[in-house]
């Protein structure tokens, strides 16, 4: 059937030359992922998908942000990678339908221009975002130009976990242990700054606005009741005085708001998962997707698990199509393709 992955990764080599040469401290994941070679090498990843057949994919940088690499150099990273996956979209024939672009979120204003240039003259079909920005959270007044203009633009913001290992799990450790900062501290990352945008009132201010979270939303799906019954308490929880910090310009309830939001099927193979994250946000607000090529494989493994998992679940011809491809033409608006 067909199906186009919206959320998989892939770092261009000129790129990687140049992160590792501009980069302000060691890069371990870094240097992970560009052992991977269909991460690194297009013809190495297209073998791979020949085993697929109908299967595309919408290209985007792996982690870390280029603002995390080097906040001098992020600009010109951001510039070459850009440059560099719309040239792997083009190489990639009909198996890579699109990009989505990288920004230098450490700088607004360039961050502004780049999304320009990346749509209106590279072709690119979104930006991903980073949970935070060196600190900042994305419902900080400053980020609200950008979702302006995307709203304008009618293409989607990717949405995608940082967290490193140096955020401890307790307050008297140096490090996070057993790569726990990972597998529990990405989807509190994303969930986190998902609430935070809903809470911010950003869905009421641009109802078009197209947020596409990854991991299946994080923890958000399994939040119902919290985010439900358990919201109408906002602000009974904490002593008096401190009601600046329940404050929001948000009118209808948190959970109908984060429920505006799109999550993809990156689960890992989990099909538990994604009927939690169907109930939530329903599945025309989800989107095939599958980290590839992060797997123990180094690339078929998640799209196997993944297309297996959706065709276990209890959909409608309709529903599964959609899931795994209209939802994402309609979006990245790609209805010519």
């Amino acid at each position: 059937m067909e199906c186009i992955d919206v959320f998989c990764h892939f770092l261009p080599r000129k790129y990687i030359a140049a992160a590792q040469e501009a980069a302000d401290k060691p890069l371990t994941m870094f240097e992970r992922a560009q052992q991977i070679p269909a991460m690194v090498d297009l013809p190495a990843r297209l073998e791979i998908l020949e085993e697929f057949p109908g299967y595309r994919q919408i290209i985007s940088l792996s982690s870390p942000p280029t603002e995390m690499l080097s906040s001098q150099n992020a600009v010109e990273l951001t510039q070459l990678a850009n440059d560099e996956l719309a040239g792997v979209v083009h190489a990639g024939g009909d198996r890579i339908c699109g990009f989505v672009a990288a920004l230098p979120l450490n700088d607004i204003a360039a961050s502004i221009q780049e999304t320009r240039r990346a749509i209106d003259e590279l072709g690119a079909v979104g930006v991903q975002l980073f949970t935070s920005v060196l600190g900042r959270p994305l419902d900080h007044p400053d980020f609200l130009p950008l979702f302006d203009l995307m709203a304008e633009f009618d293409l989607p913001l990717l949405l995608h976990p940082t967290r490193p290992m140096n955020v401890p799990d307790y307050p008297d450790e140096k490090f996070s242990k057993y790569d726990l900062w990972w597998a529990i501290g990405w989807p509190y990352e994303t969930t986190l700054a998902l609430i935070r945008l809903a809470f911010s009132g950003i869905l009421e201010r641009l109802p078009g606005l197209k947020v596409i979270a990854h991991h299946v939303g994080g923890y958000l799906p399994m939040l119902a009741g919290r985010l439900g019954p358990g919201m109408e308490l906002l602000g009974t929880r904490n002593p008096p005085g401190m009601e600046q910090y329940v404050t929001t310009p948000l009118q209808e309830p948190i959970l109908r708001a984060c429920q505006r939001f799109y999550a993809d099927t990156a689960s890992f193979g989990s099909q538990a998962a994604l009927e939690c994250g169907r109930a939530f946000f329903g599945g025309e607000r989800l989107l095939f997707a599958t980290d590839m090529p992060f797997d123990p494989g180094g690339g078929p493994d998640y799209i196997r698990s993944t297309l297996a998992a959706i065709d276990s679940m209890a959909l409608s011809e309709t529903e599964r199509r959609a899931i795994l491809v209209e939802n994402a033409k309609c979006l990245f608006q790609l209805n010519d393709q």
